[in-house]
């Protein structure tokens, strides 16, 4: 099977992280992904981390080698009108455009989707924003204020003193997510219909939807849910708990693994009927979590994984990074992606984890800034190496 999304050409505006994540995503399951960036200083993912000496390769952070792989890149000014006449020659050859400027930016550019299908009529515009196309305000969006907006910050952590986010962007990196949704459902959308789209994604809207059935719980009783920690608010126990030489997680999700967990670990002071139901044990929580700490910190990790395992009882050990990238699922599943540099080094990075058919992804170095100026320009609008040269020399490219 070849690369699913072969033959699907992207246009690709966006720069940080939720707009270049989605696309990441995309370029790997092959579209073929034009990275457009301003002349001389390109994109900013760039120059972040790019000569730090414990995480960069070859002057490149760990940003850029992750960000922009498999994707190519032109530089191109689109505060120009002859850059401007450019990218809408491009978009007649495009099915994408993405963004993830402020609202009103593609507007003030004269690049917005209604510009952009006087070009070409079956183009799909896909703009990233904080709070949506038709926000009220045109505040600044970055990962750690979504997550404060939203709401996601009150529910993470053990107390409601000390608001914490999360351990990954998880606000940026879902927005990509959602945005490579729309994208592929306005693709399948413009097959059926001939017709493109405009697609608004809005970063506080993807968080909204994350907080899932929390948010109906506090709809339905209008009371803000506290912060618990690792616990669950119905699942008991459902914790993580400190061993001799690390951590262990529990999840009692069903009510047949709790006489599971009772055999595994001869808790007998808690082999009583109260006890056979979530609710029964979700009022004594403090109680039977006690009880675990008091038995897990005997004994190592390792220890209580064989023997949790060996009884059928959902558990996991709180890993480093470094046992997550040792993980021989990992490793079989292909996702440690090993990118090859043009100075020949290896960079190994998580790769992609959609696996369709025997279709294998390929992963190619994130470019040099205007890396593909001469071949796109040539390829795509016919222009020459002197015509090209000469947008060079006036810095349009």
């Amino acid at each position: 099977m070849s690369s699913p999304l072969k033959g699907i050409k992207i246009l690709d505006l966006t720069h940080m992280l939720a707009g270049p994540y989605g696309t990441m995503l995309l370029a790997d399951l092959g579209a073929e992904i034009i990275k457009i960036e301003p002349p001389l200083k390109g994109e900013i993912t760039r120059s972040l981390l790019n000569n730090d000496p414990e995480y960069s390769v070859d002057g490149v952070g760990p940003y850029h080698l992750t960000l922009g792989r498999n994707k190519k890149s032109l530089t191109l000014d689109l505060k120009s009108e002859p850059g401007k006449n450019i990218f809408y020659q491009l978009v007649k050859k495009a099915d994408v455009v993405i963004d993830n400027f402020s609202s009103g930016v593609m507007k003030r550019l004269k690049i917005d989707h209604e510009t952009l299908k006087s070009h070409n009529e079956k183009i799909i515009s896909c703009s990233i924003s904080g709070f949506g196309e038709d926000a009220e305000s045109n505040r600044p969006a970055y990962d750690n204020i979504i997550q404060g907006i939203s709401g996601l910050m009150s529910l993470t952590g053990s107390n409601h003193k000390e608001p914490i986010k999360s351990g990954v962007p998880i606000s940026d990196l879902s927005t990509g997510m959602f945005a490579v949704i729309g994208i592929l459902t306005a693709l399948r959308n413009k097959e059926a219909t001939g017709k493109g789209e405009k697609i608004d994604i809005s970063m506080l809207d993807c968080q909204a939807s994350l907080l899932n059935y929390i948010a109906t719980m506090h709809l339905i009783s209008g009371k803000d849910p506290e912060p618990i920690g690792n616990e669950h608010p119905v699942h008991t126990p459902f914790n993580s708990y400190k061993t001799a030489d690390g951590f262990i997680i529990l999840s009692v999700v069903h009510e047949d693994f709790w006489p599971n967990l009772v055999q595994a670990l001869d808790l007998k002071d808690l082999d009583i009927e109260k006890y056979e139901s979530a609710t029964g044990r979700s009022k004594d929580r403090a109680k039977i979590d006690s009880t675990l700490e008091e038995i897990f910190i005997t004994n190592t990790t390792e220890h209580w994984l064989k023997i949790l395992n060996e009884h059928r009882v959902p558990c996991g050990p709180v890993n480093k990074l470094s046992k997550v990238f040792n993980d021989p699922d990992l490793i079989k599943r292909d996702m440690i992606a090993q990118v090859k540099q043009p100075s020949g080094a290896i960079v190994k990075m998580p790769g992609n984890p959609i696996k369709i058919g025997d279709a294998k992804t390929e992963y190619k170095n994130s470019p040099e800034l205007g890396e593909h100026s001469l071949e796109i320009l040539n390829n795509w609008l016919g222009m020459t190496k002197e015509q090209i040269a000469e947008l060079k020399e006036d810095n349009i490219i």
